[in-house]
């Protein structure tokens, strides 16, 4: 039996899908207008145009998490979050908004320079082939992007706008105290406006370091305040150097031998190896480019209430940030030979258990321990054999215990459950809250990055220090009371403090908050101690050991290669060079004692440069490091909104058209912005970083970068694995009848996971076109279940979401003829009922972003004009009309055609969505009956969809009722809605 001639078919939707998208990009279709610049619009005059794109209701700014441009390109899984925002896009476009949206790619980073090492193919000719494949499956499946904004992170004229972003916080520091907007207290200036400070003294650089936790440049230690006015304009800049928000230090990193480059935490695994390529990662002390988002801590865990995010992303935020308040509390020390008035800091959250602290413990990298050579050649009298390690002495014990502390990664030494290690040093310290001396050992529990390595140890009150003091024979005083069935060990709860008196001060009956108040404030009163927050926060390693990535526009004079010097805008940007070779060098994975050697380091005619930067020509040396992949996404929704702007980062109406504030105290930001949860705390905080430090300065009015944010769940998808573990094609896997599957005749075990590359279990979109189209395939992904959740991929399914299209098609064309079945007479009421309903519900579930409960509501309304069809021979044209404009943001390219079809022109993508008749919805009436004493009373006609409380209500109002009730108590009232009301008297 041969096929309906105008049948729609995969063939037909490819013909009409490529049609339509070469319609709308002649169009111009998607574009969104600006209120002024290139994009402005085509309003007579700039000042219509502005009017006409600044009110709070037409604009509407949605983003997706812009993708890497892989080599594979994409599969199925990818646009899941695309064909959401896509489908907002195109609804909100119909509500009458004036709508945002593109798409750009993520281009530096390290799968390109990979690729580019093995081949040695330049990454720019892979990165522009793949950014161009992505794009044509991206456009084939409809996508209504601007395609004038469309942007990536390698084009010439976006390094130019990241490196002058970089120049900006370079030249900005944190001043703690300066008023802000919104009654926040704190903002990034101008380091020119630091040193202005420091020349008049209004500002001591001790303390305000103090209270960073910054260090104080070597050649001002042990200098004070009041010298510093009268410093020289050389050592003022050092001086105000320390405090830029971008800067340059020698501190730990994480040094991964095998890929030849440092990392940033966020990209080491809790296994301590590299995300990318699993290789071993290792501590080591590099001079590196650091940003300092530290600076900003409260800020960004404050404003993450004020902010439409997920609450488990918020979590992560805060808990990465990880501020806790508490004190700093200094303890003297002895025994350490040359250092006279010696002694190291800890910070804790509860100063009241000073009381209970038997013991401190340093990290073995902390600095009084770095020469081991200052401490006791011999045991003091009363040192526990526990505490030696087996050593003759404190030296060697020491020695031979940081050797082994740094063949561990963090994850192993902070591993739960796992036995105390730690040996003595020979020190003692003294407890600042009663006197007593408390011995010093060094633990590798204990890590330098974290706090001040150091903690005073309250074995009565935590458990890794209750295990240490089990281990090593030590005392436990408790400070807090336990309940009375407390079986021993830590006591972590809460109770009335216990043994916390001294002569001076008792805490003793107090509850947790005011003794820590009384505690930290007796510290600060007897100068031992003060208050203070901390933060688990690091600042960000921002240097990276690689060629694909921006060059920094930074240069150093050969003279003092020490201090960087800023390039200035006219020299942006700085290009990379051309190289043969693109690799930084790599090393055996397990040598930790290796030194990074970057690929820009090779190129010595664009190392060596001859520039004038004021003092005449004269030779400098660039940066060799190069940025992270993380430095174009913090800032890409700046550059959407002004793609063609050469003068300035964005043009200020612009930013606040589309990025400001709507309401009183608000933040702004992007309007929807969708991608992974996996992006918590790398992309979406470095971002809120880069865009708070740009707000502080003025360059724009919005203080968060994306108010609303949404992560979609992932599509998952069989995946198959052979007796060696490894991963088959599962395209090539054969499902046999008894149920087990083979793979070229020998048999694999199948599992279940995220659909990828790594699994063997992709499915390209292009196969999907090609079957069924891209309107299937859309409607299809956005039926699977709730964007927010994980959904599995059944290719065999696809086919229902054709079949609802193809029903779609019948209700308006003739498949035999070609001509249309829909007639111009009224529809009848329950027609008319149905379609109203459908444009209610598929309405809130638009706005709530539950497409497939609309989807449902889509295909019921279909069923029930199906049935009318086939009665009647046609279909009512204002049943249908509604229909298609409710199924245009889902399938796009068939509502705009069936829309021509119908005899409207013009498109469909701004002609105004459907709204419901209220006098359509009202719900035909049923009949509760009102029961008394169990017998029927009396009867009310209400509305089936009537809550139980509500009907309740209704029922005791009544008038009859209250007549039956009268002089009888009331002992209950059963409901069941909406027909039985049962009331016991």
């Amino acid at each position: 039996m041969s096929e309906a001639p105008h049948r729609y078919t995969a063939a037909m939707a490819d013909e009409i899908e490529l049609r339509w998208q070469q319609r709308w990009d002649e169009e111009g279709t998607f574009h969104a207008d600006n209120p002024v610049g290139e994009l402005r619009g085509t309003a007579p005059s700039l000042e219509e145009a502005t009017a006409a794109a600044t009110s709070s209701s037409e604009k509407m700014y949605i983003m997706d998490m812009f993708p890497y441009p892989s080599g594979s390109g994409l599969h199925v899984g990818h646009p899941l979050g695309y064909i959401a925002t896509d489908v907002v896009a195109r609804h909100q476009r119909m509500l009458g908004k004036n709508v945002l949206y593109t798409m750009g790619y993520d281009a530096f980073g390290l799968p390109a320079e990979q690729y580019a090492v093995q081949t040695g193919t330049h990454p720019r000719t892979t990165t522009e082939a793949n950014v161009a494949n992505m794009r044509r499956q991206l456009h084939r499946l409809g996508l209504s992007h601007d395609p004038r904004r469309s942007l990536a992170t390698t084009d010439p004229e976006f390094v130019k706008w990241t490196q002058w972003i970089f120049l900006r916080i370079f030249d900005s520091w944190y001043d703690p105290d300066a008023p802000n907007a919104d009654g926040v207290t704190g903002r990034a200036r101008p380091i020119a406006e630091l040193r202005e400070e420091l020349r008049a003294g209004t500002i001591d650089p001790f303390a305000l370091a103090d209270r960073q936790g910054l260090e104080i440049p070597a050649s001002w230690q042990g200098r004070s305040a009041a010298e510093v006015p009268g410093a020289s304009d050389a050592e003022i800049a050092q001086l105000a150097d320390g405090f830029r928000l971008a800067y340059i230090s020698e501190t730990p990193v994480n040094w991964c031998p095998g890929l030849g480059t440092v990392l940033a935490n966020e990209e080491v695994t809790a296994e301590g190896r590299s995300e990318r390529g699993n290789f071993p990662v290792f501590t080591r002390r590099l001079r590196q480019w650091n940003m300092r988002i530290t600076a900003y801590g409260d800020r960004l865990i404050d404003d993450l209430d004020r902010v439409d995010w997920p609450e488990s992303v918020r979590s992560m935020q805060r808990n990465w940030i990880g501020r806790s308040h508490g004190a700093q509390i200094s303890f003297p020390v002895t025994g350490l030979a040359g250092r006279e008035g010696a002694g190291f800091d800890v910070f804790t959250t509860r100063a009241d258990t000073l009381f209970g602290a038997t013991f401190c413990v340093l990290s073995p990298e902390h600095s009084l321990l770095t020469d081991v050579s200052a401490l006791p050649e011999a045991w003091p009298e009363g040192t526990h054999e526990a505490w030696t390690g087996g050593a003759a002495g404190p030296r060697e014990a020491v020695a031979a215990y940081q050797a082994r502390a740094a063949s561990l990664d963090e994850d192993e030494r902070t591993e739960e459950g796992r036995e105390k290690t730690g040996v003595f040093t020979g020190l003692f310290a003294t407890n600042p809250m009663d006197g007593r001396e408390l011995p010093v050992f060094t633990a590798d529990y204990v890590l330098m990055g974290y706090g001040t390595g150091a903690i005073m140890a309250v074995p009565a009150e935590d458990e890794r220090d209750f295990a240490f003091a089990d281990r090593f024979e030590l005392p436990v005083i408790r400070t807090v009371r336990p309940p009375e069935d407390f079986e021993g060990g830590a006591w972590t709860g809460e109770g009335e403090k216990i043994n916390s008196a001294s002569a001076e001060l008792d805490l003793n009956g107090l509850d947790k908050d005011e003794a820590k108040a009384r505690a930290t404030a007796y510290a600060e009163e007897k100068g031992f101690g003060r208050a203070r927050t901390t933060y688990r926060l690091r600042d960000w390693l921002f240097s990276r050991q690689r060629y694909w990535g921006e060059p920094f526009p930074i240069v150093y004079d050969p003279a003092d290669p020490e201090t960087p010097i800023a390039l200035p805008e006219s020299m942006l940007p700085v290009d990379l060079p051309e190289v043969a070779d693109f690799s930084p060098k790599t090393f055996d994975p397990m040598d930790a004692d290796t030194e990074p050697q970057t690929p820009l380091s090779r190129a010595e005619d664009w190392v060596e440069v001859e520039l004038d930067l004021g003092e005449g020509p004269k030779t400098y040396l660039r940066e060799t490091n190069t940025m992270p992949q993380w430095a174009g996404s913090s800032w890409y929704h700046l550059r959407y909104i002004d793609p063609t702007e050469d003068e300035v980062l964005v043009r200020p109406e612009n930013e606040k058209y589309w990025l400001g504030a709507r309401e009183e105290g608000g933040v702004g930001g992007v309007d929807l912005y969708v991608g992974g949860v996996e992006q918590a705390v790398l992309h979406l905080l470095y971002a809120r970083f880069w865009h708070k430090v740009l707000f502080d300065r003025g360059d724009v009015t919005s203080q968060e970068p994306f108010h609303r944010l949404f992560n979609q769940g992932y599509i998952q998808a069989y995946a198959y694995t052979d007796s060696r573990g490894v991963h088959v094609p599962a395209e090539e896997v054969v499902a046999e009848a008894d149920g087990t599957f083979t793979y070229q005749g020998e048999p694999v075990t199948q599992e279940y996971g995220k659909m990828g590359k790594s699994l063997k279990n992709a499915v390209a979109p292009d196969d999907m076109y090609e079957e069924y189209g891209a309107d299937t395939l859309r409607v299809y992904e956005m039926s699977m279940g709730p964007l927010d959740l994980s959904r599995p991929w059944e290719t065999r399914a696809v086919v229902g979401s054709q079949r609802f299209l193809q029903r779609l098609w019948r209700l308006v064309i003739d498949e035999e003829t070609g001509k249309l079945t829909v007639s111009d007479e009224l529809a009848d009421l329950p027609t008319r009922q149905a379609v109203h309903r459908t444009i209610d519900g598929v309405r809130r579930d638009m706005d709530r972003m539950q497409f497939n409960t609309a989807i449902a509501k889509l295909i019921e309304l279909v069923n029930h004009l199906t049935k009318q069809l086939t009665s009647t021979g046609s279909v009512p044209r204002e049943a249908v009309e509604p229909l298609v404009l409710m199924v245009s943001p889902l399938a796009p390219h068939l509502a705009e055609e069936l829309w021509v079809r119908l005899g409207r022109s013009g498109g469909i993508s701004r002609v105004a969505y459907p709204v419901a008749d209220p006098e359509l919805l009202k719900a035909e009436q049923v009949t509760c009956v009102v029961q008394v004493k169990g017998k029927v009373r009396h009867r009310i006609e209400v509305d089936p969809e009537i809550s139980a409380e509500d009907l309740e209500a209704a029922v005791m109002a009544e008038d009859r009722v209250k007549e039956l009730l009268q002089g009888q108590t009331v002992r209950k009232v059963i409901v069941r809605a909406p027909k039985i009301v049962n009331i016991v008297v």
